[in-house]
C-alpha cells in the first residue's frame, strides 16, 4: 500500500511540474482493496482494470519502473510510451490491462474467465469497477452472462461514491451496489474498502468459490478517492464541495490504519520506518531512471497499432 501510495503521489508531483503531460487518475486513498484482493490471484489469472489502475497494475507486481516511464511517455513504459496512465498492461504478472473507457474492459474479463474455466487450470478473471461504471448496460449483460454461464469472474466493485463530479445519490436509486449481483444471483460481499484486512478475508472466500465451483463473484468495497476525478488536486471535484467528507475519510486512510494496528499490535515503530523510507528510496531511483530513458522512436508508431505479418517464404 505504500508502494502505491507514494508512486501516485510521485506521479501527481509530475503532473504539477508538467513532466506528466496525459491525463493522470489517481486512486490515492483506496489502496487497500487492489492490495487485499490481490494477495489472493496468481499471475496466470487474468486481470483488468479501469481508468484509475495504477495500483491494480503494482498490486499484481507490475513494474514502478515500467508505470513511471509510460505516464512519461518513455519507450520503456509499460505500454512502450504510446498509452499513458490509463493503458498499463503487464501479461506476464496476469494484468491483461487497462483502458479510459467507462466498463469497457467488464466484457473482457468475462470472456478471460470462459477461456479459463474452458483450458480448465483453475484461474479466474477479476475486473475492477468504480460505482460509474453500472450505469453502463454492458456490465449488466456481462453479470447476467458469467451468471448463466457459470464463469470464475469476480467483479470488483470500487465504491467510491463518486463517478466524476457527480455523488451516486444523483444517479442511483440506492448507493449498494451488491443489488446488482443479487439480481443475477451472484454471491456478493460488502466489505470496508479501507481495510486491508477485511477485503483480504472477503475477496479469499469469493476467489476460492470462483475457482472450485466455476462460478462468478462480487465484492463492493466502499473507499473514498482523496484527488479530484482527474489530476492531483484535492480541490472541490469539478465543482462538487467534497471538502467536509474528505477530512472524515481521512481519518479511515488505508496506509494509516494498518500501521496503527500493526503498532498496536507489537510491531516496532522503526520497522515501519525503514519499510516507508525503502519505498521511497525505491520510486526516487525508479521515476530518476524513467526521465533519463529515451522517447518511443518516429517509426514505433505504426508498430503499437498494427500487429506484424508473418509472410510465407
Amino acid at each position: 500500500m505504500l508502494m502505491i501510495r507514494q508512486a501516485e503521489e510521485r506521479i501527481g508531483l509530475g503532473v504539477e511540474e508538467r513532466s506528466v503531460r496525459c491525463p493522470a487518475h489517481l486512486a490515492i486513498g483506496q489502496e487497500a482493496i487492489p492490495v487485499g484482493v490481490s494477495a489472493h490471484l496468481r499471475p496466470t489469472d487474468r486481470v483488468f482494470g479501469a481508468h484509475r489502475s495504477h495500483g491494480h497494475y503494482l498490486a499484481m507486481g507490475g513494474s514502478l519502473h515500467s508505470l513511471f516511464a509510460e505516464v512519461l511517455g518513455r519507450v520503456t513504459g509499460a505500454s512502450r510510451g504510446m498509452g499513458g496512465s490509463m493503458h498499463l498492461w503487464n501479461g506476464g504478472a496476469g494484468f491483461g490491462g487497462s483502458v479510459p473507457i467507462v466498463a469497457a474492459t467488464v466484457p473482457i474479463a468475462v470472456g478471460a474467465a470462459l477461456a479459463a474455466k474452458m483450458s480448465g487450470g483453475g484461474d479466474v478473471a477479476v475486473v475492477y469497477v468504480g460505482d460509474g461504471a453500472f450505469e453502463e448496460g454492458v456490465v449488466h449483460e456481462s453479470m447476467n452472462l458469467a451468471a448463466v454461464m457459470r464463469l470464475p469472474v469476480l467483479f470488483v466493485a470500487e465504491n467510491n461514491l463518486f463517478a466524476s463530479h457527480l455523488h451516486i445519490d444523483l444517479r442511483q436509486p440506492s448507493d449498494k451496489l451488491g443489488r446488482f449481483a443479487d439480481a443475477n444471483g451472484i454471491p456478493n460481499a460488502l466489505c470496508d474498502g479501507n481495510d486491508v484486512v477485511q477485503v483480504s478475508g472477503h475477496a479469499a472466500n469469493l476467489l476460492e468459490a470462483c475457482r472450485s465451483d466455476n462460478m462468478p463473484g462480487f465484492l463492493e468495497a466502499v473507499t473514498y478517492r482523496w484527488r479530484g476525478h482527474v489530476g492531483p488536486k484535492e480541490d472541490q471535484d469539478v465543482g462538487v464541495d467534497r471538502q467536509g467528507d474528505l477530512v472524515n475519510w481521512k481519518l479511515r486512510d488505508p496506509v494509516g490504519r494498518l500501521a496503527r494496528a500493526l503498532r498496536a499490535t507489537g510491531t516496532p515503530p522503526r520497522m515501519l520506518e525503514i519499510i516507508a523510507e525503502e519505498v521511497a528510496a525505491e520510486v526516487a531511483a525508479a521515476w530518476a531512471q524513467a526521465l533519463r530513458d529515451p522517447l518511443p522512436p518516429a517509426g514505433q508508431m505504426m508498430d503499437c497499432v498494427y500487429a506484424p505479418v508473418e509472410r510465407a517464404a
